[in-house]
């Protein structure tokens, strides 16, 4: 029984970090901190625990050695505490975006700063573990994906990877997300009278997930042409990511369902979703809420060269709770399913 800590508990990711870990059977939850929040009962700001732990909140100087961290602090916060958070720990699983970039240069690109420690970026695998599960089981040091992130590599990693893309041509992927993936910290975006039944693209160009979807595309070092939109809707959780990408060659879709099948049929939380009728014929991110699925279907344009991917998730599971916790599986050693099980609600 190995023992964990959760940095930065009181966010959203970090109630369902504390959730998830609560039940794991291979772990035991030590401490979890929050600076604001600290000598509260956890169950005072993730109200969904109560009964389920005693623990209380401590400030991150009470912090004490533990065999696995998960860090769940805002962008650049910990990338200023990694080096002393490394030494509590042997194992080191940071879900914010401080590690995602493997070229030091994105960050004052991308995010507006310079990476105080930027050869630490070639110490962390991408949390992806569909994509680096034999370099996460033996990392010392993960950084998980963006959830944005995540859903549309997912949706179209296979075929950059099957090389049927036309990379001459930009890939366009629209992402519409829910309202927790802006955190709990209170905002104008997020206040219910300017929220409630907007549908708002809040960042149609230029948005910081862009740099991971590039990353995760590239092939051979070609980089792809990416063109990213986000929009907020009216939902609290989950992510749909719907990609317009053109084939090199005019594939029948039974060659498409064969490139899907050969890269997904043995992962366990990724499902090909497409079927012939009804409402839920494609990826759908409601049903997925508390999973840690992604779900995944395409739909071939008949009158072009277009094919368009959608790919659903919820935002703080497989975007990123869940996948920290199945990258902590891999890397122990364990079923990656382990903890992960719950299968999502119908209806919600």
């Amino acid at each position: 029984m190995a023992d964990v800590s959760v940095i930065g508990g009181s966010g959203y990711a970090g109630g369902e970090l504390v959730r998830l870990l609560l039940d794991h059977p291979g772990v035991t939850l030590r401490q979890v901190t929050s600076e604001r929040s600290a000598g509260k009962f956890v169950r005072s700001v993730h109200p969904n625990l109560r009964k389920r732990t005693e623990l209380k909140f401590v400030s991150l100087e009470k912090l004490e050695p533990c065999d696995a961290l998960f860090v769940a602090l805002p962008h650049g916060v910990a990338m200023g505490k990694m080096a002393e958070l490394r030494r509590k720990a042997g194992v080191v699983i940071d879900l914010s975006a401080d590690y995602r970039l493997r070229d030091p240069a994105g960050y004052p690109k991308w995010y507006g700063r310079e990476h105080p420690d930027p050869a630490a970026l070639a110490e962390f695998v991408y949390g992806i573990p569909e994509l680096h599960r034999a370099e996460i089981a033996r990392a010392n040091a993960i950084s998980s994906a963006g959830c944005m992130a995540t859903t549309a590599i997912l949706g179209l990693y296979p075929l950059y990877q099957a090389g049927v893309v036309d990379t001459t041509r930009p890939v366009v992927v629209e992402a519409k997300t829910g309202s927790s993936g802006s955190g709990g910290a209170p905002g104008l975006g997020s206040h219910h009278p300017e929220r409630s039944g907007a549908m708002r693209s809040f960042k149609p160009t230029g948005h910081r997930h862009t740099a991971e979807i590039v990353q995760a595309l590239t092939v051979d070092g070609a980089a792809p042409p990416v063109a990213f939109s986000a929009t907020s809707v009216e939902a609290v959780r989950g992510i749909l990511a719907t990609s317009h990408v053109f084939l090199k060659d005019p594939l029948p879709e039974k060659e498409i369902w064969a490139i899907y099948r050969a890269a997904y049929k043995d992962e366990p939380f990724l499902r090909l979703v497409k079927e012939a009728g009804g409402v839920h014929r494609y990826p759908e991110p409601k049903i997925l809420s508390g999973s840690n699925y992604c779900d995944v279907g395409f739909e071939r344009d008949p009158d072009s060269d277009r094919l368009v991917v959608m790919a659903a998730l919820d935002n703080l599971m497989k975007g990123a709770a869940g996948q920290a916790v199945q990258s902590y599986n891999i890397r122990c050693g364990l079923d990656e399913t382990t903890g992960l099980g719950f299968p999502g609600l119908h209806p919600i």
